[in-house]
């Protein structure tokens, strides 16, 4: 199964350290819908995306949970739990559209680790860097408004959006995503997001339909970017 190359963990490997990693990956399928861990689960393997898209949510202190990430080609998941002493998944993800992995199980990870230390040195760099974005996004929340926050978010989500989905000119892009699912990932509520877009769709920026919504101007929603002081 060929795997994107502007991954961000196989970027950061050597040719033995990436060429390793990818021989003792195997494929996997999912459906929409379908679950491929859920938080606390034993830890039994870390998945490279190779198509599709997935959804990471983690639980709350009130019972409920929160969307953290949107996670597609490129992309990757499971290694923090591989990395932890007691090895169980610190949140659930769940596959929003057909979608495939490779996945390495844990004792093929160690063993990768044991004769490619670099393979576990590159991804605790890159954790550092995923727990970074985190805490931005906690003072996002705390800081910037809503409407901003959807701007931005429907912003990283077509440029990082895959190059099939990208039509002539750069557009359109659609965003795999209900507006109660941009909600849970903006931290609002549907219909203040539902405002929030309505603003863009009159405008033609973007269009809305049934479990997406696609960006038609990707300047547009970058101006609004630059205008919400991004």
């Amino acid at each position: 199964m060929p795997f994107p190359s502007s991954s961000p963990l196989l970027g950061s490997l050597g040719p033995r350290e990436r060429d390793g990693l990818l021989a003792a990956a195997r494929p996997r399928s999912f459906e929409r819908g379908e679950v491929v861990c859920h938080e606390g689960d034993p830890a039994d393997s870390m998945h490279l995306v190779a198509e599709g898209r997935f959804t990471v949510h983690v639980s709350l202190a009130t019972g409920d949970t929160g969307m953290v990430n949107l996670l597609g080609p490129g992309d990757y998941f499971g290694e923090l739990a591989l990395l932890r002493s007691d090895r169980r998944r610190t949140a659930t993800v769940s596959a929003i559209e057909p979608a495939r992995t490779l996945v390495v199980t844990a004792s093929a990870f160690r063993l990768l680790c044991a004769e490619h230390p670099a393979i576990y040195r590159t991804l605790a760099e890159l954790l550092a860097g995923r727990v970074d974005a985190l805490s931005r996004s906690v003072l996002e929340l705390m800081r910037v408004g809503l409407d901003e926050r959807v701007h931005r978010r429907l912003l990283e989500l077509a440029l990082g959006a895959p190059a099939e989905d990208v039509g002539p000119g750069g557009v359109p892009v659609v965003v795999p995503l209900t507006q109660a699912q941009l909600a849970d990932l903006t931290g609002g509520t549907r219909p203040s997001v539902n405002r929030a877009l309505r603003v863009l769709v009159a405008e033609g920026t973007v269009s809305l339909a049934r479990g997406r919504i696609t960006v038609h101007d990707l300047e547009a929603l970058r101006r609004h970017c630059q205008l919400d002081g991004s």
